[in-house]
């Protein structure tokens, strides 16, 4: 089990933690009723904080943020030495936290994404773990927030009995929903990216060879060229010009301190 603590990467701290400790740190949280906010950080991911000084000091307020991709856990390497050798995958982090929540009858939140995709999400979920509770399912409305929603959306996953919510609202919205609802729940909150429609079976996870050489970008972006061309082409280099700088002592990368600051308003 590696478990370094927090790391500067461009400036947002990222742990440098595996599979094993990212899983259990979560699941303690879940068994102690513990506020606890978790996200999966790739490149775009740790960019848009970087391009954001105000979701920077959000994404460091976080209890625990994972290395998702191989460009981020090779920073961790570099700039830290970490001695990571593998990152810490939202979609495969969100198996192992199910697959421990099954086995102690930990009841699971599912919040976000579409009614269909939730609807093809829930019983492959149920195949995969026959013994996983399910407290609740509830998609995303797709638009701001209306005032005192905020809690009531944590009335009723409080209601329900859950332990653990997964959050699946895409990049940064879930990062903000995670950060603004972490004081009205006390439980974990996973901003878990991509797990829903990949489990679901709606996107093909990459060839092994291509995630363990860094180029599952290049597999999203033949996938969702529309959607993702500026992310994967511009972001890219970008992160890579910046960390170099990092490394070589010519760009401080200060990150901004942690925020207890309210969001007035975010999507649910």
């Amino acid at each position: 089990m590696i478990d370094l603590g927090k790391k500067n990467v461009l400036g947002v701290l990222v742990d440098a933690v595996d599979y094993e400790a990212a899983t259990a740190k979560i699941i303690d949280a879940a068994r102690e009723r513990r506020h606890y906010a978790v996200t999966a950080l790739a490149v775009h991911g740790v960019m848009t904080g970087v391009q954001d000084k105000a979701h920077n000091a959000r994404l460091n307020s976080f209890d625990l943020v994972t290395p998702d991709g191989q460009p981020v856990r090779g920073a961790l390497n570099v700039l830290h030495h970490a001695g990571l050798t593998d990152r810490v995958y939202g979609p495969e982090l969100t198996l192992r936290v199910l697959r421990q929540a099954a086995a102690e009858g930990l009841p699971v939140y599912l919040y976000g994404s579409t009614q269909p995709v939730l609807d093809k999400l829930v019983p492959a979920l149920e195949r995969m773990f026959p013994a996983l509770k399910l407290a609740g399912v509830e998609a995303s409305k797709f638009r701001v927030n209306h005032p005192g929603e905020d809690a009531e959306i944590a009335d009723r996953i409080k209601s329900s009995g859950a332990r653990i919510v997964l959050v699946g609202l895409g990049c940064p919205r879930q990062e903000v929903w995670a950060y603004a609802m972490r004081p009205l729940l006390d439980m974990p909150l996973l901003a878990v990216g991509a797990a829903f429609d990949y489990h679901a079976g709606l996107l093909r996870n990459p060839p092994a060879w291509m995630q363990k050489y860094a180029l599952e970008w290049l597999w999203r972006l033949f996938l969702e060229p529309k959607r993702l061309w500026k992310r994967y082409i511009l972001l890219n280099p970008n992160y890579v010009a910046r960390l170099t700088a990092q490394r070589m002592g010519l760009w401080k990368a200060n990150p901004p301190a942690p925020t207890s600051d309210t969001v007035a308003s975010y999507s649910v």
